[in-house]
């Protein structure tokens, strides 16, 4: 088991024994074989909407809260990047809410070889240059998954 897996599961462990109603799924790069990474670790926590504040709040007692200008009625970020052999990323969200896609991206990567190559492009391309840009660059990649 590498790294990356091995911080998901106990992290994994830790937040279902708070949050035992939670769906957790790990995402983003390192979730998908053969995709380009810098080795941080991003799980989507997933709660029905009448489980999303408490989620919050006991989230909030294990991690940073991340970009809380970023948060809505349906999505909370949070973070360790101190305390854990990687960055480690908490993305929470409302099932069925605009923005429980987290899961399906990773999906739509795992089963499509070209996308993560396309992807891997993107992230060659912007190596060392402007995140800003790398960023919305990214989006507009993803935004582009919405429609498959």
């Amino acid at each position: 088991m590498g790294i990356a897996e091995k911080i998901f599961q106990e992290q994994r462990r830790i937040i279902l024994s708070k949050l035992p109603f939670a769906d957790i799924q790990h995402v983003a790069g390192t979730s998908i074989p053969g995709l380009i990474t810098k080795g941080d670790i991003d799980v989507n926590v997933r709660v029905k909407e009448n489980e999303f504040e408490d989620a919050v709040e006991t989230l909030k007692s294990l991690y940073e809260i991340n970009q809380p200008e970023n948060w809505t009625s349906s999505y909370a970020s949070f973070k360790d990047d101190k305390n854990l052999d990687a960055d480690f990323g908490v993305q929470l969200t409302i099932v069925g809410s605009p923005n429980d896609f987290f899961v399906r991206h990773r999906d739509l990567l795992l089963n499509n070889p070209k996308l993560v190559e396309e992807l891997n492009a993107l992230k060659e391309k912007h190596g060392g240059k402007s995140m800003d840009e790398y960023r919305k660059e990214k989006g507009r990649f993803f935004d582009k998954l919405k429609g498959l």
